[in-house]
């Protein structure tokens, strides 16, 4: 597999026309009670409801605010030693080499680092429709061609289709999962059956930005799979389950050449001294990550109960978001919602009748789903 070759005025015209992605803090009112671990937040998001960019709501482990409370001395020097404790942290979490590690700017970083060591002008990347969009945005400003293949009638991907897509002038493959906007998984036999019947020249990234929420138990990660199918990349971000959205941290594993091909797209000292401190200290408080998981799926599940209770049709989710059928175009519901001080998702052309809602603190869906009642009635209500 040969990364693209680019001028070095290519390479500068496409880092220009990157997309950047900006996310807003997690309000959280102090009436709630209910955040260990408050932060700020900016005075304009200060009174709203932030639905809407899949946050983890409860912040940074209380372990990272006080590496970033402490980590001022480091400051004044480039952090390339704490940039390579953090990825020995990563290989040894993940039973691989430093080498088989990279860091970004945010997963967007990486992903972008993919397109453009793996596709050149007039190759192709095939991905489901709709999925997160950072690799079609960026394969288009590459002039590779994207291909998108429509997700199955239960809204996952269709890997047998996505597989058939797939021609001597792909040159990556892109799967979410669990997949943004929907939060279905493709499950482990599938992805076993989907790998071997791609290209071994295409690169597969598997995009394993919500992992920590699945609990199917026929979800699974391919982090092991690497060794044996080395076209394969799983990217991971901390801005999930780790509450560092506004730090901007994510990472790859990957075999050692395709690494290696990668790290030239990737910017120099790209990372600060303030959130490789925070990701050290986040991957030492093991108990932290399960408890957020905890916290954000037992509210997932009491959403999915009270949606159930109105009558309502959604996708059951295995992320910390979910897609709710409104069965009508859903811009003026959101409208309706920003009105009231809650933000949701935005509209996915697709997917015009579903609303797609974060996750947020318990009392921040029931003020959800309150709202929710007034602004669409549910059919339960009407037929009552």
């Amino acid at each position: 597999m040969s990364p693209a070759q680019y001028s070095r005025r290519n390479f500068s015209r496409v880092i220009g026309q990157s997309l950047a992605l900006a996310f807003a803090a997690p309000a959280l009112r102090a009436a709630y009670g209910v955040n260990p671990t408050p932060y700020a937040t900016a005075p304009a998001q200060a009174a709203k409801i932030l639905l809407n960019f899949n946050e983890n709501p409860y912040g940074p482990t209380p372990k990272a605010l006080e590496a970033l409370s402490t980590c001022g001395h480091a400051a004044a020097r480039y952090p390339d030693s704490a940039y390579e404790e953090v990825r020995d942290a990563l290989a040894a979490m993940h039973g691989v080499k430093r080498e088989n590690i990279v860091l970004g700017c945010g997963s967007t970083e990486i992903l972008r680092a993919a397109d453009m060591a793996f596709l050149a002008p007039g190759q192709s990347v095939v991905a489901a429709e709709p999925t997160f969009e950072a690799v079609l945005n960026v394969a288009r400003v590459a002039r590779a061609v994207p291909v998108k293949v429509p997700l199955t009638a239960d809204h996952r991907h269709d890997l047998p289709a996505m597989a058939a897509a797939c021609t001597s002038k792909t040159g990556l493959v892109y799967v979410c999962n669990p997949n943004n906007p929907t939060g279905t998984i493709v499950t482990r036999d599938e992805l076993a059956d989907f790998v071997p019947r791609v290209p071994s020249t295409a690169l597969i990234l598997v995009d394993e930005a919500y992992f920590h929420f699945a609990e199917n138990p026929q979800y699974t990660s391919v982090i092991d799979w690497i060794g044996k199918h080395p076209n394969l990349l799983v990217v991971r971000t901390f801005s999930k389950i780790y509450g560092m959205a506004g730090m901007r941290l994510g990472y790859a594993v990957g075999s050692k050449e395709t690494i290696a091909a990668m790290q030239p797209q990737i910017l120099r000292d790209n990372g600060n001294a303030a959130v490789l401190a925070a990701a050290l200290a986040s991957l030492a408080d093991k108990d932290y990550v399960a408890t957020s998981r905890a916290r954000m799926n037992v509210t997932r599940r009491w959403l999915a109960d009270e949606l159930k209770h109105d009558g309502r049709s959604f996708i059951p989710s295995e992320a910390n978001f979910m897609m709710i059928d409104m069965g009508t175009d859903v811009q003026p519901i959101i409208e309706n919602f920003a009105a009231r001080n809650i933000l949701v998702g935005r509209r996915f052309p697709s997917m015009n009748n579903f609303l797609r809602v974060t996750i947020g603190t318990q009392p921040e869906m029931e003020a959800f789903v309150d709202s929710l009642r007034e602004i669409a009635p549910a059919r339960a209500a009407k037929a009552a």
